[in-house]
């Protein structure tokens, strides 16, 4: 079955097509809203998607070396996410779906993450470390359902590292910004180290960076500093979990999970305790539209699909309110 998925709940435009029998991707094309300095505008970057969005599937076709008739099912990011974002996806896959008269189904995004990586691995049943913009959360398989064992309390991962680049200047995504700005120091700062049983928190420790940039610290030393403190919280959780759930493997995904540091500390501490780690390819941890088209042909051959009256976007739709009917 070739599927057509479409990812739009924030910055990244992107279209895939997928062949679910095969679980080969044919291709996978994304363009992400960038800027010099600042953030994101919600209504600047759905412009930018409705941009994108004829070349994006155009590219997209052209290198799955397939006609827009051979699409069988049209897949999309129903939620969670950006409202102004979700919209122009959805409204596109409806529209396709009407065009084509073919099936349509909206998946959810944070599952698509944990869904592709068992797809492109031989991981089992693992503890998904999910780090992106707007989400952080230790999910895992459990009674019908993917349970959300411990998140942020405040803000997502990647949302508090592009504030954090703002307030540098270094403009948006911040991430491989500080990231790059990291390898010029080895300065350790002692900084907030909030862990509260398998929950984070960053709030305070973006108050307590801002402080100390007024204070006139070196921007290297922070960006060191933090990136040593936040990914240390983030693999204590995510260990706190494996311990809790007797899982023995660990799984990154997310666009955060592209960050080198995180994945060196992760697979330090799966070594330790006799696990796995599993991380992918960079062009499918960063938001894509692989896994979208992978998820929308699971939960598709497991008798799901989604009426046109339905296809509504689900901005606060949360990874545990999805019922499994796959595995």
């Amino acid at each position: 079955m070739i599927v057509l998925g479409i990812e739009s709940t924030a910055h990244t435009f992107a279209i895939s097509i997928v062949d679910g029998e095969k679980k080969k991707v044919l291709s996978n094309v994304i363009d992400g809203f960038t800027t010099v300095s600042g953030g994101m505008i919600p209504s600047k970057v759905a412009d930018h998607h409705v941009d994108v969005y004829d070349r994006v599937l155009s590219d997209a076709l052209l290198k799955a070396n397939i006609k827009l008739s051979d699409v069988e099912l049209i897949s999309f990011s129903q939620g969670p996410g950006m409202g102004h974002c979700l919209k122009i996806g959805a409204f596109a896959a409806k529209t396709l779906s009407l065009k084509l008269k073919k099936p349509l189904i909206g998946v959810n995004h944070c599952i698509a993450h944990l869904e592709i990586g068992r797809m492109l691995t031989d991981v089992n049943d693992p503890v998904l470390l999910y780090a992106s913009g707007a989400n952080t959360q230790i999910i895992a398989y459990e009674g019908g359902k993917y349970r959300v064992f411990g998140e942020t309390l405040d803000n997502g991962i990647g949302n508090f590292v592009d504030s954090l680049a703002r307030e540098m200047g270094l403009g948006f995504p911040g991430g491989p910004k500080i990231y790059e700005l990291s390898l010029k120091s080895k300065n350790y700062i002692e900084l907030p180290y909030t862990v509260k049983g398998m929950d984070v928190s960053f709030g305070g420790l973006l108050t307590n960076l801002k402080n100390k940039l007024k204070q006139g610290y070196k921007k290297e030393d922070l960006a060191y500093s933090v990136q040593e403190t936040v990914y240390a919280m983030l693999v204590e959780v995510a260990e706190r979990a494996m311990a809790h759930t007797g899982k023995t493997e660990l799984l990154l995904g997310g666009g955060v999970a592209c960050n080198k540091r995180l994945i060196e500390m992760a697979n330090i501490m799966c070594k330790e305790r006799g696990a796995k780690c599993y991380s992918l390819p960079n062009e499918f941890n960063v938001d894509n539209a692989a896994m979208i088209a992978w998820l929308g042909y699971v939960q598709y051959k497991s008798g799901m699909k989604t009426k046109i009256s339905e296809a509504y976007i689900k901005p606060y739709e949360r990874t545990d309110e999805v019922r499994v009917t796959w595995r």
